[in-house]
């Protein structure tokens, strides 16, 4: 008999400190797609619906497509945005039919104006509209807030482990082939979850150097060898998100009759979360430090230079400017800026064409706090729509649209400014534009770690900039109202270490 399979996608991972409310137009800016739409946009891509399409076609499953959504992380869902797709999702659920079973390509880290929960809301709803015998398999990413209400109506959380998220085809492949076992009745499914009193931990999920979470996965390897125990995953947490949950977890999946194995396997990984909470691998530079190296060049790649506290991946506004004035104070040469998020200076510099000079006002506008608006005049190098396929190790095949895009140059150093509000992962943000990061003496990303993975190979070396954004490494910045307490590092924890 023939599987029908549910999937849908609805991803997005909510700074809840950010000034920008997420709305379906910021869906529609990236994708916001339903039913025969979703399949021709992700086939071939090293994406989760890449690795469900392709599992599907080889399993033959009939496949009951619903939404895939996806909007750049800002803050929290309005009402109309958030209660417009989980209802889209529920309808075509209720509309479906007879379903073997589901897989959701979730986040985790969703937050909207009304659920600090959203994707335990959604499948709550969910598993009301399927029931209690359906199996429901759900991915995350790794910088998931985890929750209760997730575990309790989901049979399995599967994380990705790589940071950058270099898998998320394999883990979709992953919980594909689990959910197939679910309905062959071959196991069974229910999932425990587990949080250490922490609210940053696991090196925030860094796997390209050795440290503590690349040994966390190494244990939740070795103890999915063991009967019964289907998945052990780690969620490193989002930290920038005033909500109970938020910090890192574990999750194991297990079989009903292995249920305090899968716990005690759960508060073993949150031990050793807790007990390394302070390892990092990572050292945020000063701007002054940047800009050091930019003057020593020794030469042998580009420097590579990532505005780690303006990362929009993290919510951040795309368009603080510390950085940028100093680039221009220092006359750096033979640099490249990707990207500022400015839409107005895009529709100026369009309108005036390549090669006209024009006056500017750069960057700023969201919160001048993280930067004043720069005031000068550019050379208008090339105007584009913006629109690229990624062609690097990170959503390989998938377009990305950063929308009416200007490159203008600001004496020795080239800016892209677009008008969709994005992460710069891949060679091709600047690429598509006429530029070659690799024959560049500087490279600033607007990211903070996903960029390593197109953009390490090429650098002679990599800094990541503390440029006092809204995107700080340091949670005592912000200022938490809704958080479990006590938690670290924000409280003190006697006669621990």
């Amino acid at each position: 008999m023939t599987r029908r399979i549910l999937i849908a996608q609805f991803a997005h991972e909510t700074n809840t400190f950010s000034r920008l409310p997420t709305t379906l137009d910021d869906y529609r800016r990236r994708w916001l797609l339903e039913g025969d739409e979703i399949a021709p946009r992700f086939r071939g891509t090293r994406t989760e619906i890449g690795g469900l399409l392709d599992y599907a076609e080889k399993a033959g499953w009939q496949l009951v497509p619903t939404v895939a959504a996806n909007a750049t992380p800002s803050g929290k869902l309005t009402r109309e945005c958030w209660e417009t797709i989980r209802d889209k999702i529920v309808a075509l659920a209720r509309g479906a039919g007879s379903l073997s079973g589901a897989v959701l390509a979730l986040h985790g880290a969703m937050v909207s104006e009304t659920e600090d929960d959203a994707e335990g809301a959604l499948l709550e709803a969910l598993r009301g509209v399927l029931g209690a015998s359906v199996p429901i398999v759900v991915t995350l990413d790794l910088h998931a807030n985890a929750t209760p209400r997730m575990a309790k109506h989901a049979n399995a959380l599967i994380s990705y482990r790589t940071y950058p998220h270099t898998d998320q085809y394999e883990r979709a492949q992953q919980a594909a082939a689990l959910l197939d076992r679910i309905v062959a009745a071959s196991a069974k499914a229910q999932t425990v979850l587990v949080q250490p009193p922490t609210l940053v931990g696991a090196d925030h999920g860094r796997t390209v150097q050795p440290g503590p979470m690349r040994d966390l996965l190494a244990m939740a390897e070795r103890f999915e060898q063991e009967q019964g125990i289907h998945v052990a995953s780690i969620q490193a947490g989002f930290m920038p998100a005033d909500i109970e949950w938020a910090g890192p977890s574990v999750a194991v999946s297990h079989d009903p009759a292995r249920a305090d194995r899968a716990r005690a396997i759960a508060n073993e990984l949150s031990r050793e979360i807790w007990r390394r909470r302070d390892e990092e691998t990572i050292t945020y530079r000063s701007i002054d430090e940047a800009m050091r190296a930019v003057k020593a060049d020794p030469g042998g790649g580009p420097l590579v230079i990532a505005d780690g506290t303006d990362n929009p991946g993290g919510g951040g506004y795309g368009d603080a400017t510390n950085l940028l004035r100093a680039l221009i104070a220092a006359d750096a040469q033979d640099g490249a800026v990707g990207h500022i998020y400015e839409p107005a200076t895009a529709q100026v510099a369009t309108a005036a064409g390549a090669g006209k000079t024009v006056r500017v006002r750069l960057g700023g506008r969201i919160d001048p706090a993280f930067g004043a608006p720069i005031e000068t005049e550019a050379l208008v190098q090339s105007v584009s729509d913006g629109s690229f396929i990624n062609d690097g190790p990170m959503g390989k095949g998938v377009r990305t649209e950063m929308g009416p895009t200007a490159v203008l140059r600001i004496g020795g150093i080239e800016v892209i400014v677009i008008s969709n509000r994005l992460q710069n992962t891949d060679l091709q943000t600047f690429l598509s534009q006429g530029i070659d990061p690799r024959q560049r003496r500087v490279v600033v990303v607007k990211s903070v770690h996903h960029f390593r993975a197109a953009y390490a190979p090429i650098a002679r070396e990599v800094m990541i900039v503390d440029s006092g954004a809204l995107c700080t490494p340091d949670p005592k910045r912000h200022a938490y109202q809704r958080l479990r307490r006590p938690i670290w590092p924000l409280d003190e924890f006697p006669g621990e270490k």
